[in-house]
């Protein structure tokens, strides 16, 4: 059993019709049938939603996602349209609130490796393939991949683990021509990304993206390229055959699983609060995130 600890009551704006309450995003649509998007500051770990909130999280990653939509516009254009709060919304949204083009989103999750990490490394180890492509030989935790690869997945209600499936399932599933313009894109974003995050000293070891079609026209949507979506590790701290520092959740991962936290993994209790300075040393890593890839001090 997994899913919210707690699942969050839907704030009401009048003029808005609440859709979805996701893992970390608020769906609404307006009166003029755009999507309104509200990162929250809720955070996930092994399929749950944990009672706590990491405070500006889903300002920063909004904030993150509009930096990198500028540098990858001329590779795909994105679903925004305004950054602006509707009227009516609480205050609380500034900064967190998108107005976005109503996509017709692709079942499939978009993922670009580079590195050996994560569900990856285990299937390597196991037969030396990551999502049924071959690896050569001798590649340990953390390491660079020959070349960047097209790992798709097959997206999961809250609760269920996204599906990896092999390139032809997706072919199949959607079509040879919509796949093939996936992995491309994928892959040409994924590119673009590793580059401007290796000139600031970081290592993209892997993302996956969200894409739908607007008129025929392939759209990059949800967030892009924030340590929730993507795996950063320090450039000048990477070193192969042992897990790598990063600036995503692990933190709270790490927590979860040892023996400070009391919590059976495996069990269907549900994971207990977080302390407060696992709150605040995981809302600084999104922070020295932010900082590190822009430049800018986080406000």
């Amino acid at each position: 059993m997994s899913g919210f600890v707690t699942k969050p009551e839907p704030v009401q704006v009048p003029g808005l019709v609440h859709l979805h309450t996701g893992k970390v995003r608020d769906l609404y649509r307006d009166g003029n049938g755009n999507l309104v998007m509200v990162a929250s500051d809720r955070t996930s770990a092994y399929d749950w939603v944990l009672p706590n909130e990491i405070p500006d999280k889903g300002r920063i990653l909004t904030q993150l996602s509009l930096w990198w939509f500028e540098r990858i516009a001329d590779l795909v254009p994105n679903h925004v349209i305004s950054t602006e709060l509707p009227e009516g919304a609480p205050a609380d949204w500034a900064g967190r609130t998108l107005i976005c083009r109503s996509l017709e989103m692709a079942p499939v999750e978009c993922v670009a490796r580079g590195y050996l990490a994560g569900s990856g490394l285990e299937e390597y180890r196991a037969a030396r393939t990551v999502c049924g492509i071959a690896l050569p030989e001798g590649l340990d935790n953390g390491s660079e991949l020959p070349a960047p690869i097209y790992t798709p997945a097959l997206k999961a209600e809250v609760g269920e683990h996204d599906e990896n499936v092999p390139y032809e399932e997706t072919a199949r599933r959607i079509g040879a021509e919509l796949a093939a313009t996936l992995r491309q894109t994928t892959l040409a974003v994924y590119t673009r990304a590793r580059e401007i995050a290796r000139e600031r000293g970081l290592i993209l070891a892997d993302t996956k993206f969200e894409f739908g079609l607007l008129d025929g026209e392939l759209v990059i949507g949800d967030e892009v390229l924030t340590p929730d979506s993507s795996r950063y590790w320090p450039a000048d701290e990477w070193q192969p055959g042992r897990d790598q520092p990063s600036f995503d959740k692990q933190i709270i991962r790490d927590w979860l699983t040892s023996p400070a936290s009391g919590w059976d993994r495996k069990s269907e209790n549900p994971p207990p609060p977080l302390p407060a300075e696992i709150v605040e040393h995981t809302r600084q890593r999104y922070i020295d995130a932010y900082e590190k890839l822009t430049g800018l001090a986080w406000k």
